[in-house]
């Protein structure tokens, strides 16, 4: 009997010691995933005048490469997320995995621009499944009092991805072509694919109908709405512009009466009576407008004024995407222990020092190194701000929902994202052509001294915006209020989560 009870000990202890290492294993399939999309968004744009080049086309069609990526994860990330929570977010997630692959491949392959952002669009639909349902795997598979410090260690993979992008793409279109750009993704995503189907399981599916008249309506309206706001960017204001903005809201006034009525609605609105989920969500939407659209700004002055290439003016950002990965997993750790609030809002009020520092870097001689100062600051205060809402978002997100939150919170972000490129854009054309900006955004223009000196007026005024934004955003984080943490699940319909309002 006592060697029955021995062999029986000796199998739980097998069993406690085999999870964390199959928790790891998740964490690092999720992380490359996060790398691989990271290094894509750095690695393209010093890649676009080889792309251009060797495809023989114009600067008016090659910005699709990226616009289209930008549009069809908008789009998509809210329903796939859903569509997670349903059907299994390990089967959606190694998908994705699966898609993003393969489209990279043949990217690589294609032979016209035409046929390039036709599978970019495609990778962005793998995009959209890995962003859609990685942050509710993490939920999944990590206890309340971990969560933070995963979020962390994809932190550590935007960051990490940001740096490989801008080293690699340098040294790939040089001496290798812009097509390896995309052949990059392929042996790293097919070992991935691999762990990803032996290793994360569905843990948490829901009986439920897919919202087919919601998520119908809910992709019009963002479809029409951010193809508006890129056109706005694109080719300014105009009666058709205006038109598709005005029908995208109607379309989404149409989805919400339509989510209120729905049994199985794809956004529960319900859920926005938790405040802490609440101003998470709307802290990660201006986060996002507010320091991307400084990023944007800052690449276009340091290309168009001072003269910089893509290459050198992205190595000026690395000590920021550095210190971001450093910092990350124990800001992470952080707000497993003390809460979200505090730490993010601390992060959100570096982040707005920083990009006062590039306010006042922004001149037409200013030294480059205050921009390493400026990115260092920007760095840590993501570091805090990225694991800590996301965090918040999914600890106080209902379990059975967790795919929907995780794409509630990629579509915010990504709505953010394409605010805050149309802010850069319009403010430039301010002052510029709004042609002439995307060339300098992708360093294959620069300006005058005429157009410089009037350029850096319209950033100035346009920094200034943006750091308004993120005022609000910090206004969003400290009100959140403050939850304890707790080992507990803290769903909103099955316990009552603790709340210790500030």
């Amino acid at each position: 009997m006592p060697e029955k009870n021995q062999n029986t000990k000796t199998k739980e202890s097998i069993k406690t010691n085999e999870k964390p290492v199959h928790e790891n294993i998740i964490l690092f399939v999720i992380t490359i995933g996060v790398i691989m999309a990271s290094i894509d968004s750095t690695i393209v744009l010093l890649a676009f005048p080889a792309i251009t080049s060797a495809l023989h086309s114009n600067f008016a069609t090659i910005i699709w490469v990226i616009l289209i990526y930008i549009l069809v994860t908008a789009i998509l990330s809210m329903q796939l997320g859903r569509v997670g929570d349903i059907f299994g977010r390990s089967k959606m997630f190694n998908l994705g995995f699966a898609i993003f692959t393969i489209a990279s491949l043949f990217c690589g392959l294609a032979p016209t621009a035409i046929i390039l952002i036709f599978f970019r669009a495609i990778q962005a639909v793998g995009g959209a499944l890995l962003q859609s349902t990685s942050t509710a795997i993490i939920a999944d598979t990590f206890k309340k009092g971990g969560i933070g410090r995963a979020f962390g260690f994809t932190a550590i993979g935007w960051s990490l991805g940001a740096v490989l992008g801008i080293i690699l793409g340098g040294f790939i279109t040089t001496f290798l072509g812009y097509q390896y750009i995309f052949f990059i993704n392929v042996p790293i995503g097919i070992i991935a694919f691999a762990l990803g189907l032996k290793y994360i399981k569905d843990t948490n599916k829901i009986k439920s109908k897919i919202d087919l008249l919601g998520m119908l309506l809910l992709t019009v309206a963002i479809t029409l709405l951010v193809y508006g706001g890129i056109e706005v960017a694109v080719t300014g204001l105009s009666l058709l512009v205006i038109s598709l903005l005005i029908i995208g809201l109607v379309f989404l006034l149409l989805f919400i009466y339509s989510e209120k009525r729905s049994k199985d609605p794809t956004i529960d609105f319900k859920s926005f009576k938790n405040k802490i989920f609440r101003n998470s969500l709307i802290a990660s939407f201006f986060q996002s407008m507010g320091f991307i659209g400084a990023t944007f700004m800052l690449i276009m002055y340091l290309q168009g004024v001072r003269g910089f290439s893509p290459f050198f003016a992205s190595l000026l950002l690395v000590p920021g995407y550095i210190l971001s990965a450093i910092f990350a997993p124990k800001m992470g750790k952080l707000s497993d222990k003390y809460g979200a609030r505090e730490i993010a809002t601390i992060g959100i009020m570096l982040i707005i020092i920083g990009i006062g520092v590039y306010l006042y870097t922004i001149t037409l001689n200013s030294s480059i190194y205050l921009v390493v100062l400026g990115s260092g600051l920007v760095g840590i205060g993501g570091a805090m701000f990225y694991p800590a809402n996301s965090n918040a978002i999914m600890s106080n997100a209902e379990k059975s929902s967790y795919g929907a939150a995780s794409g509630l919170l990629r579509l915010v972000s990504n709505i953010g994202l394409v605010s805050s490129f149309v802010i850069v854009i319009v403010a430039a054309a301010s002052s510029i052509p709004s042609s002439l900006a995307f060339e300098i955004f992708v360093g294959s223009s620069s300006l005058n001294a005429v157009e410089s000196a009037g350029f850096v007026s319209g950033m100035q005024v346009s920094l200034i915006v943006l750091i308004f934004i993120l005022i609000i955003a910090g206004i969003a984080s400290i009100t959140r209020g403050k939850h304890v943490r707790s080992e507990k699940p803290q769903y909103p319909n099955i316990t009552e989560p603790k709340i210790e309002m500030a």
